[in-house]
């Protein structure tokens, strides 16, 4: 097990979490059009998900040499899960969700609620912050795993 994928792993899910938790609403509750907000949270966000791809695949490079315990395989298996929802969410929703966006020009509040652009938006997005939960609950499992591990051998008490 590695220390550096956990110390890895551990920044990314802060950074995930700062994202989420501060940098994106602030950006909608500051910017003074949610256009212009969308637009910075959608330049923010792949660097989240690439770098959640990173960690990920580095913690399975450094941890695959060394597992042997049923902690050390839940700590891969978190890493391929939290590497492989961000790859989805970067590759496969991201894409669809700026196809989209051309689509449907600079305003989405402009849509009327029941237009099928708006809605299959709200579900591409539902989709995006999906994937990115379960990276981040993956990626948990990793710090997890990987702080038990550094505990080492436990001393039977005297």
């Amino acid at each position: 097990m590695s220390r550096l994928a956990t110390i890895l792993i551990a920044a990314w899910v802060g950074a995930a979490a700062l994202f989420i938790g501060s940098v994106a609403p602030a950006a909608f509750a500051v910017l003074p059009d949610r256009a212009l907000a969308g637009a910075l949270v959608g330049r923010v966000l792949p660097i989240v998900f690439i770098t959640g791809i990173i960690g990920g695949g580095l913690t399975i490079l450094l941890d695959w040499p060394y597992v042997r315990m049923a902690s050390d395989k839940w700590r891969l298996g978190a890493a391929i899960v939290t590497a492989a929802a961000c790859a989805v969410a970067q590759f496969v929703v991201s894409p669809r969700i700026a196809t989209l966006r051309a689509e449907i020009g600079p305003s989405l509040q402009a849509l009327a609620l029941d237009d099928p652009r708006r809605q299959a938006f709200g579900r591409l997005h539902a989709i995006s912050v999906g994937w990115l939960g379960v990276a981040m609950l993956a990626a948990t499992v990793v710090v997890i795993a990987g702080a038990y591990a550094l505990r080492g051998p436990r001393r039977p008490s005297s």
